[in-house]
């Protein structure tokens, strides 16, 4: 072998969420990402958890943006005694410490309740794996680097970021690995971006490279036209109108927020939207969006430029009728408003967060309409809902879901099959590539449609070794 050097698949293989691939050469070993698994109890989950390899052993993680299905397990790496310097992008450098300190502040809450259902037990209570204390120190050992700048992350591995388009932040790894004998250029696309949507740029072109990870989130299909999509949202928030209810949206505070935020201030100065309310009913998203905000300038131009037409300069602005709802009592509130509004929350799988609460307060009223608008994971709440089940559990009570359930996949943040097939085909140096972040089905249809282009692919396996 020209250069000793593994790459061990450990998560989002054959599977979209939990992202995690170890690089293993020289006596050395770099994490690329270390996400989270979604879409269980992640109390039950996080404590029966063991990382495939020993945290005090890594030496650097480099991270290809702020999902938590890409970065949620940093907080228990430290906590397990990693030490290492965590490579990332300033805009997700900026985003991190939101999404870890919600992410284990909502862990921490949900142990404690489950303690007090086990104290009534009889049963021992269970200790946390991770605090906020750990979460400081992922914070603490970031090392923000800008786009299209090289930089040794240690001897003999040089790493690029190149703008994903995904979200604020998302970066195509490259990393190229020096041994005595040879080098190899590894690339790894992290979550590419969808060119038609809005406020991110398009995703950047990699030259050439010798081993590519590539996700494979719609491998199976593209996304319909995006003038569709927005048509297909906006007939079903005239529907939910009509029916004299009100319109929930499960949504991601990271991305989907803020894009559906921009969707709806398009609709409201088209004199299209009938709803005299707009809440985002999400702490993390409030945030974010403010995030958004202050980087107005580095998002694409060529959508942000339509605030100044409406005497707007930012998302908030640019939504006039548009409220903040921060504190726990405000959200509790809104289940008294029965007809005219429209509420984002969090969580976007129905998998906890506010959501959660007005699900159980609305799901079974047939005036409402919930809209998902992005990717529902398997064993997800949402993921129920989407594929029709009529009788749910939300937080122990069983729910009749009567709710009108509208499903919009346009909006997707992820690339859609010929996007990706696009993306993979430009790259030179015929390299070899393996389909991440994507379902048995998506990727097989990537794999065939990658294929007929003539391109060498294979379908990562979770724990499979392979060789640089």
């Amino acid at each position: 072998m020209p250069l000793n050097a593994t790459l061990t698949f450990y998560g989002a293989a054959g599977q979209v969420t939990g992202s995690c691939y170890l690089l293993n050469w020289n006596n050395q070993k770099v994490l690329l990402d270390c996400g989270m698994v979604q879409g269980g109890d992640q109390v039950t989950d996080l404590g029966k958890f063991r990382f495939a390899f020993r945290p005090k052993d890594i030496d650097a993680v480099v991270l290809s943006h702020a999902h938590i299905d890409h970065s949620g397990l940093l907080t228990l790496l430290v906590a397990h005694g990693f030490r290492g310097k965590i490579f990332c992008t300033d805009g997700t450098a900026g985003l991190l410490p939101v999404l870890l300190k919600d992410a284990c502040y909502l862990y921490l809450k949900d142990l404690e309740w489950q303690n007090r259902q086990r104290a009534r037990q009889g049963k021992s209570e269970q200790d946390p794996v991770m605090s906020l204390k750990d979460v400081e120190s992922v914070i603490r050992s970031l090392q923000p680097q800008p786009y299209l700048q090289h930089v040794d992350v240690l001897p003999g591995l040089e790493l690029q970021f190149l703008d994903a388009g995904h979200i604020l932040g998302s970066a195509i790894v490259e990393l190229w690995i020096k041994g005595q004998q040879g080098m190899r250029h590894l690339v790894f696309s992290g979550d590419l971006g969808n060119p038609a949507t809005v406020l991110m740029h398009d995703p950047s072109t990699v030259r050439n490279a010798d081993l590519v990870l590539m996700e494979s989130t719609y491998g199976d299909r593209d996304h319909q036209p995006l003038t569709n999509t927005l048509e297909e949202f906006a007939a079903a928030l005239d529907a939910a109108d009509q029916a004299g209810g009100n319109v929930f949206i499960p949504a991601f505070a990271l991305g989907r927020s803020q894009e559906i935020l921009y969707y709806l201030g398009l609709l409201y100065h088209q004199g299209r939207l009938k709803q005299k309310m707009v809440v985002l009913d999400s702490p993390m998203a409030i945030e974010i969006t403010r995030i958004y905000n202050k980087l107005i300038n580095e998002l694409d131009h060529k959508d942000t430029k339509i605030f100044a037409k409406y005497g707007a300069h930012d998302l908030q602005s640019f939504l006039p009728i548009l409220h903040l709802t921060e504190k726990v009592e405000q959200s509790m509130a809104l289940n008294r408003i029965t007809q005219g509004a429209i509420i984002i929350a969090g969580s976007g799988m129905c998998n906890g967060g506010r959501i959660t609460h007005h699900l159980k307060h609305n799901l079974w009223k047939n005036a409402n309409h919930i809209i998902f608008v992005g990717f529902q994971a398997k064993g997800t709440l949402g993921r129920r809902l989407v594929d029709g089940e009529t009788r749910v559990k939300i937080m122990g009570q069983p729910i009749v879901a009567k709710a009108a359930i509208h499903t919009i996949g346009g909006f997707s943040a992820h690339a859609g099959q010929s996007q990706l097939v696009a993306w993979a085909s430009a790259i030179g140096g015929q390299p070899q590539f393996y389909l991440v972040h994507g379902e048995p089905n998506a990727q097989l249809a990537l794999q065939e449609k990658l294929q007929q282009q003539g391109i060498s692919v294979e379908i990562a396996e979770m724990g499979q070794q392979i060789n640089l």
